[in-house]
């Protein structure tokens, strides 16, 4: 009995000499209180009773959000989260575990001492638009400080940039002005290019719609010119075949009106002498028209005549001055 005792006590004290070194760690082993050595991972035999792990250190990346209030250039208050990235150097494992109590402490402090180091030198801003320029500069102050500690600093963060809430609500009615503007003017825009558009659609529209009356008379003259034409050739002379053209076209449009349901125009005077009469009056009023350009052309002709000869007249007045003064 006392025999299988101290069996298991001897055994418990074997096993007790075995330990485990998980994968991205490593383990600091000392004896009696002094450093002894590190082991990485794997199965590992240190020595029962007199040898101890004194603490195991992870290699992984590890992560530490810190946060920072300070004031920019323009007097506002911001808080800024930056988001330090940060492993144990393998090879410096001994230093990362005995010169520093708390890392984490360390990098805190580094990170507010650059933050209010950089930040009060921008506009708020400057801050949004440069927020990288800080963020590297937070990592090469933490990289020249921690790596004599036995840390190497991967990547620093700024992860978020809170103003007051005051400034914020401001900024958001400056953005929402801005917009506003920028939409005015791009439906002013707009709204001139319609305009502008419909304008010309109009004026395109006035053009080939007085082209296609202007085609139209001169295909009515090119068909009354044929009409007059083929009259003529029966024996028929102008101005019968004038006055019958004038009469067919005059009851045409009688007609065509009357094929107008509901219509309420009423074609003034309507007997068959009308369209004679037409004819009658248009026929004196070309006439008088003519007579009209035919005086008005003589009159030019006349008074070119007259100011032709007072001109000639004061010619020769002014030699016969200029030989007398000779």
């Amino acid at each position: 009995m006392y025999y299988y005792i101290i069996f298991l006590i001897l055994l418990g004290i074997a096993v007790s000499g075995l330990f485990i070194v998980k994968q991205q760690t490593s383990a600091i082993v000392e004896r009696f209180g002094k450093f002894l050595f590190i082991r990485k991972s794997g199965l590992h035999i240190k020595i029962p009773l007199i040898d101890r792990i004194a603490g195991r250190i992870s290699l992984k990346i590890l992560q530490l959000d810190v946060i920072v209030e300070t004031k920019t250039k323009d007097d506002v208050f911001v808080k800024l989260k930056v988001s330090v990235q940060y492993k144990v150097i393998e090879d410096k494992v001994y230093d990362a575990f005995y010169k520093l109590e708390s890392p984490q402490d360390q990098i805190t402090s580094y990170v507010f001492d650059v933050i209010r180091a950089e930040v009060p030198k921008m506009k708020l801003d400057d801050v949004f638009e440069k927020k990288d320029d800080v963020a590297n500069a937070v990592k090469r102050e933490l990289n020249d400080a921690m790596k004599n500690y036995g840390y190497d600093i991967i990547k620093a963060l700024v992860t978020d940039i809170d103003p007051d809430s005051q400034v914020k609500e401001a900024m958001n009615r400056i953005n929402a002005a801005e917009r506003e503007k920028v939409a005015a003017q791009y439906e002013g825009d707009a709204a001139r290019i319609l305009i502008v558009e419909k304008a010309k659609a109009e004026a395109e529209s006035k053009r080939l719609q007085g082209q296609g009356i202007a085609d139209q008379r001169r295909e009515i003259a090119r068909g009354l010119e044929e009409s007059v034409d083929v009259l003529n050739n029966v024996g028929i002379n102008s101005q019968e075949a004038s006055a019958l053209i004038v009469v067919t076209q005059h009851y045409d449009t009688l007609q065509s009106i009357g094929e107008e349901t509901g219509s309420n125009l009423i074609l003034l005077p309507n007997s068959p002498q009308a369209g004679s009469d037409m004819l009658n009056n248009m026929v004196a009023s070309f006439t008088a028209s003519n007579q009209i350009g035919e005086a008005m052309k003589k009159n030019t002709l006349k008074t070119k005549k007259n100011l032709k000869s007072d001109q000639q007249i004061d010619d020769k007045e002014k030699n016969n001055s200029n030989t007398e003064d000779s």
